[in-house]
Order: structure tokens, then sequence, then C-alpha cells
């Protein structure tokens, strides 16, 4: 099989859980994470390490990280919003930790408590650790509302590209930007990583888009065209901003899978599989709404790849 072009992270079992109301039991969790697998996903954000009381969607990580481990060639990847979350992260045995730093003050401190400068702390704490304990795990960081927050408005893009090369400094493997409030459109998409890369070259990370207002799909094509090859995505759109009436908030997964094998860029996940997936997610959430206009509409008669 040929290497793809692309590689799509998925973030539903993390991103996607963590914003219903519901927990979905831990037997679903794990066949939803093994649907994933059988459908080519290379890389699965199985979920975050945060106190229980707060995120009772959360609480079996431990397990989780531990049936995912099994599946060879998948990245295992769990998000740790200090450096408490990363210790429990790297003792569960995650390929990678990523941590949540946002460009906006005012959303920073509604999210995680912490001013930006003290996340930096933070991710200098965990880079630390990981250089000791267990240098083979990768660090990385999502900037939060890079392209407009809801509590501050407009976050200067100097602002963004600043933060970033200080999280690169503090020794992170990469820096990708991330629409938390689904306010980019494709030509700040493009500005802002055509910068990002400038900066950071090799440490320029992921494209992690919200479909809030509709631009997801268009966002993540700019983001390819500026040169981004990880975007995250959620199967069935399950997550993101819940106050979006008619969209869930994350890019769909299998939107996004299509949009690029349509157009000639592997991504090495198989389209049928990938919509199959979709029955255990259901089955652990039962009535919960999935999106996803491919799924709705199916496959073109004749399908395939156009590679």
């Amino acid at each position: 099989m040929k290497t793809p072009d692309v590689l799509i992270s998925e973030v539903g079992p993390r991103d996607g859980l963590q914003s219903v109301k519901a927990t979905m039991p831990t037997a679903d969790k794990l066949r939803w994470i093994d649907a994933l697998a059988v459908a080519g996903l290379r890389e699965i954000e199985v979920g975050s390490f945060v106190p229980a009381r707060l995120l009772p969607q959360m609480a079996d990580m431990a397990e989780v990280v531990r049936h995912a481990l099994t599946h060879p060639g998948i990245t295992v990847m769990a998000l740790a919003p200090n450096l408490r979350g990363a210790q429990a992260a790297i003792a569960a045995g995650v390929h990678k930790v990523t941590l949540p730093v946002s460009a906006s003050p005012a959303h920073s401190l509604a999210n995680v408590r912490k001013t930006p400068e003290a996340m930096l702390d933070e991710v200098r704490a965990v880079v630390a650790l990981r250089n000791g304990q267990a240098p083979d795990v990768q660090v990385e960081v999502g900037l939060s509302t890079a392209f407009g927050c809801t509590l501050q408005g407009a976050v200067p893009e100097d602002d963004v590209i600043r933060l970033a090369v200080a999280c690169a400094e503090a020794g992170v493997d990469e820096v990708g930007l991330s629409d938390t409030t689904g306010m980019a459109n494709p030509a700040q998409v493009r500005r802002l990583f055509n910068r990002l890369r400038a900066e950071l070259a090799g440490k320029a990370g992921a494209a992690h888009m919200h479909n809030t207002r509709g631009l997801g799909l268009a966002n993540c094509l700019a983001a390819y065209d500026a040169g981004v090859r990880t975007f995250d995505a959620s199967l069935g759109g399950l997550g993101g901003c819940p106050y979006a009436p008619g969209a869930s908030g994350n890019v769909v997964t299998e939107d996004l899978v299509f949009m690029f094998e349509a157009m000639g860029i592997r991504t090495g996940v198989d389209l049928n599989r990938l919509m199959a997936a979709r029955a255990p997610l259901q089955a652990g959430l039962p009535g919960e709404p999935l999106y996803g206009m491919t799924p709705e509409a199916g496959l073109p008669k004749g399908w395939a790849p156009a590679w």
C-alpha cells in the first residue's frame, strides 16, 4: 500500500465524548476504537486525563489506553491539561500527549484557570517530565482559539505566532492551530498557517477545524494548500461547539476523508469501514445526533478513490 499523503487524527473519543452529557460505557468505547482502527485511522485521541469528578466521561482512561495499545501501527494520543494529567497519560503508556494552550487569555482562564504564560510553564514541566522519564513519547500543543474567541473576540495573529514560537522553544515536538470556536475563514487559515510554518518549519503541526459556521472543509483545504498534512476530525462530527444549531462543531471525519480521497489525496482510510464505525458509536450513545453529508448521501455509484 502506498504511503498516505495526509494523516487524519481521529479526536472523537476525546473531543466528542467530553462534549456530550451522557457517559459512553467502556465496552462501547473499546468497540468504537476497534472499528476506527479497522477503518485505517493511524492516530486516535482516545481521551483526556482529567479528574473524573470534572469529566466522568473520562474516568476509564487507563483501561481505554491499555486496549487501544493492542492495535499495532496506531498512535495512541491523549490530552492532558497539566503536568499531573501528563504524568498519568505517560504512566498509562500513550504514544503522544497533547496540551491545550489558548491564545486568548480570557479563554485560557475559563478553560484551564491559567493564563497563557502560566500554561507555558506547564508545557515546560511536561517536556522536562517526558525528557526524563519517557523520551519516546511525543508532546504536542494545540493552540486553542487561534482564529478567534467567543469571550474575547478577535485574537491578534501576532499573539498566536508569538505563543506558538514560545511553545516550540519550550521543547514540544509540534504546535498546531485550533479553530475552537468555529470563527475561522479560509483566507485567515491560509495566512496563519503560512506564518506558522515559516516560523516553526518542521514543528508546525495539525489543523483542528470546526464546522460551526459551515466552513470546516473549506478551512481544511486552505490549510492543506498552506502545507499542513495532519488534520483533526471527529466521526459523525461528535463534539465541538454545542451551541451551533444544526452542526455539532467538529469537522466530520467521513466528509474530510471523502474530500481528500475524491481529490486523489491518499488518507489510508477505508470509507466504507469508516462509516461502519458509526454503528458502535451510536450504540454507545443512543439518541445522540451524528452529522455528516457523506454518510447521509452515500458514496457515489462506482466510487473508487481517484488515485
